[in-house]
This record gives C-alpha cells, structure tokens and sequence, in this order.
C-alpha cells in the first residue's frame, strides 16, 4: 500500500461516511497495530494474503484479546481493503477470507430506577466548589437528566447547540451516526433541568453544555463528573453515558413500550442491535420471579 492509498481511504471515511472521530482514531490504530505486528515483513498491504490475516487473528487470540476487541480491528481492515477494491481498483481483499470469533453475547449493564435517582440527584446534594461557577451543579444535573430522559450516545449530548432543543414540544433534535439527525422527546425534568441551567448560566446560543471555560464541554469533563457523583453514590459500578443509555432503554422496555419505538428513540439502524435489551428486560423478570415465587 502506498500512504496515498491511506490517506485516501481515511479521507473518505470522515467526508462520505461522516465517521466519528473515536471511529477514524479506532481504525488508524487498528492499521497501525497491524503493521507493528508485521514489523519488517510487512511488504505493503497489497501484499498481504488472507494466510497473513489468519496468523495475525491466532496471534490476537493468544494475547488474550476480548472478542470484541478482535472483532474492531478487523472491521477496520475489512472496511479499509473494501475502500481498496471499489476505490483504488484492487483485485480481491485478503480479509474478506478470514473467519472471525463469533462476538460474545454479553448484557448491558442496568442501573435500577432507584440508584437512577440517586445519582440524579447527586450534584445538588454536594457541596459547591468555591472555584468553580455556580452553575455548574446546575449543567450536571440538565447533563445527566438528558442522556437517561432520551438516551443520549455521548457524541451525539456533547454536539447538541441551543437551538437543538424544542422547549415548546419538549423535544430534541440529535445527530446521530451517519450525519442521521431524529428527534427526540425530553421528559419534564430534563427540559425544566436544562431551562434552570441555561437562566444561571446565561446560555442563549451555540453550544448547549459549557465547561468552566465557557467552551463546549468535552467528553473526559463528562467522565470526570461521572467518576465525581458515582465516588459519592452507594452504586456499585462504573458508569458511563452507555450505561444510561442501556437503563433509559431496558426501563421503557420494562413499562410496556414496543422495541420498534425503542430502536428509534436509540437511533439504531438495524432492530437486532435494539433486541439485546429484550433479553436484559427477561432476565430482570426472571430474576424478580426466582426471587419472589414461593415455588420457583
């Protein structure tokens, strides 16, 4: 391969598939972890022969890698030599001939509703730094109303402006992957949240959420408030945006709400990615009956 070839290839990820950022920095890592491994036999990527790919998979196994892991490198390969033959007028893709590990069916983690509100709640309940502005408390709170109240990714709660929020039909429109733009309702407290928030502090246009610096937050601001209220809270986990987004999901499911609704309140392209919080809303009622029936 030549650094054109590359270069073009990721040109045409962030230009015609709009990727993400975490996406293109995923894949250049992946190409990059696949010529390191390769070291100086590496002869170009349109030298490399699917036997090359098999061994690199056995070697990833060996280390010990989660399937997932494995599984993202190689869809940046496969996506990458697929640009080669449709694009730059290569024969056949090497990659294409390898058999990947079957992923892991692994089910999201789910805060309760109680611990939700807990940790809602938290940024209220704490004391205020002297040093930082008085509405940051404020910013919290409107943040992590609004990713349980719609189910925010964390890419798409960082992009949203002023004028992405509806507050006379409660909604809000998102960006999601793809450039995909839907829109979402927003429950009461979270509009009400956000409205507070923006009245303190006097945000009337451009980036919704702010940083003390009056810029728009970024995503390691968002983990560290995260890290913040969880230290303060009897929740035993991590959490992260995701994880609100897998409860925002399994408590709508457990309410009665359908999964087509569900897939498109998530922005999930296909419903098999949705169905996994079937699966998570069956076990919670199976382990409510083992729990509870006196003849389970």
């Amino acid at each position: 391969m030549t650094d054109a070839d590359e270069s073009a290839f990721f040109d045409f990820m962030d230009t015609e598939r709009s990727a993400s950022p975490r996406t293109l920095v995923n894949y250049r890592d992946a190409l990059a972890a696949y010529c390191n491994w390769r070291g100086d036999s590496f002869a170009g990527w349109r030298n490399e022969t699917a036997d090359d790919f098999r061994d690199y998979l056995f070697a990833l196994m060996k280390q010990g890698l989660k399937r997932a892991t494995i599984r993202l490198r190689f869809a940046a390969l496969r996506s990458f030599y697929k640009f080669l033959v449709l694009r730059r007028g290569m024969g056949r893709s090497p990659v294409a001939e390898v058999q990947l590990p079957k992923p892991e069916r692994g089910l999201p983690v789910v805060l309760s509703i109680a611990q939700i509100d807990e940790l809602l709640g938290m940024p209220l309940r704490l004391p205020v730094d002297k040093k930082s502005p008085p509405w940051l408390p404020l910013r919290d709170v409107a943040i992590l109303e609004l990713f349980y109240s719609c189910g925010l990714r964390i890419s798409e709660l960082l992009a949203l402006d002023v004028k992405d929020v509806d507050f006379i039909g409660d909604t809000v429109k998102v960006r999601g992957k793809g450039a995909k733009e839907r829109i979402v309702p927003v429950g009461g407290p979270a509009v009400s949240a956000i409205q507070r928030y923006r009245q303190e502090a006097a945000v009337t246009s451009g980036a919704l959420f702010l940083s003390k610096r009056g810029t728009r937050i970024t995503q390691q601001a968002v983990d560290l408030l995260l890290r913040k209220y969880l230290k303060h809270s009897g929740i035993p986990f991590a959490i992260s945006p995701h994880k609100l987004r897998h409860s925002f999901a399994t408590h709508l499911l457990d309410a009665g709400a359908d999964l087509r609704s569900v897939q498109a309140l998530l922005g999930h392209a296909s419903l098999s990615t949705t169905q996994i919080y079937t699966h998570v809303t069956k076990e919670r009622l199976k382990q409510a009956y083992d729990s509870a029936h006196p003849r389970a």
